[in-house]
């Protein structure tokens, strides 16, 4: 039998009893894990292990470790992370050192996840960092331009999946261009369709190979005006499938952001009505993720193919000796300008 459409968040350091028999009947796809999640790596992989076992099964448990601003391995029990930002400056002047850099970065990450039974990263972030827009993305970017994003998010995605982690890339078809943030409100971004297609969606279609994608609740106003990306056909069927030309498993970013509206059944109905294959809810909130799983589907078809093909991207981790692999990664950072 297979699982359900949707991953979830969940509230502390360990399940709860109605957590656990809440999991077992809903049978979500995958887990996502949080800083409030999170306290050692014994306790992490632990908890790891007790999510897979609520459904029987090797599901995915994802985490959101960019670096910088957006990490939850944390020291002391895990390594200090660069953002985005440096990574892209330095590509301006050494590149392949950049790209190296990143590269290494990344297979350290996944090392470090597969440690503790985390197994997708949401990375690499492949919005453009744009000047005057809301600071939400800012230094989380590789860069201004897509050519350094993608050449760049493709080592990251090479990184993670050397680690036997699989990559998930956000926030398609862009996020950098919103001015205010998707968590609080819904952006509008009123640039014109061709000039999107040059700068925004230029990084997606760029590594279109990805295994993994999540939305963005953006509208944009040139191609739909009414609905988000998330919830509108003409923009995950026209833009993001078509154009794009991205066929791997498409999931939404969080369903709890304050960007969407309607019941949290109706925006799970939505999402997947417009051509979404998976469900995302972050926060925990037990009756938000029981109107979800009313929304909630049994995977099959293209969508059962897509998830199955996303969890073949957790392949075997290629083995590193870390001390090495850092000593290099920090004499490629050393090249970067304070």
């Amino acid at each position: 039998m297979s699982a359900r459409s949707v991953i979830y968040g969940f509230a502390g350091l360990e399940l709860s009893p109605d957590e656990r028999a809440f999991f077992r009947d809903a049978d979500p796809w995958g887990f996502i894990v949080f800083a409030r999640n999170i306290d050692t790596p014994k306790q992490l992989a632990r908890l790891t292990m007790s999510l897979r076992d609520c459904v029987g099964r090797d599901a995915p448990v994802l985490i959101d470790q960019e670096g910088g601003r957006v990490r939850r391995l944390r020291p002391p029990h895990w390594r200090e992370m660069l953002p985005a930002q440096p990574y892209g400056d330095l590509y301006l002047r050494e590149p392949e050192a950049a790209i190296e850099a990143v590269r290494l970065n990344h297979h350290l990450m996944a090392q470090e996840m597969r440690a503790v039974g985390v197994d997708v990263d949401c990375v690499p972030c492949l919005d453009l960092r744009v000047p005057g827009a809301d600071a939400i993305i800012g230094d989380r970017a590789l860069g201004e331009t897509p050519q350094p994003i993608i050449d760049l998010g493709r080592a990251a995605m090479e990184g993670v999946i050397a680690g036997g982690v699989a990559p998930i890339i956000k926030h398609i078809p862009g996020h950098g261009r919103a001015s205010v943030d998707s968590h609080l409100e819904l952006p509008v971004v009123d640039a014109e369709a061709d000039l999107l297609r040059e700068t925004d969606f230029a990084p997606f279609q760029g590594l279109n190979d990805a295994p993994m994608a999540m939305t963005a609740h953006i509208i944009y106003s040139a191609i739909d005006a009414g609905q988000p990306a998330t919830t509108s056909p003409d923009m995950v069927q026209g833009i993001i499938r078509d154009e794009i030309g991205f066929d791997g498993l498409l999931m939404t970013d969080d369903l709890s952001m304050k960007a969407l509206s309607g019941s949290f059944r109706d925006r799970g109905e939505a999402s997947l009505r417009a051509g979404c294959d998976m469900l995302l809810h972050c926060n925990g909130d037990m009756s938000e993720m029981q109107a979800v799983a009313e929304s909630a589907v049994t995977l099959e078809g293209q969508a059962l193919e897509r998830a199955d093909t996303a969890l073949d991207a957790r392949g075997k981790a290629q083995p590193i000796d870390a001390s090495e692999t850092e000593s290099r990664l920090n004499s490629l950072l050393d090249l970067i300008e304070v």
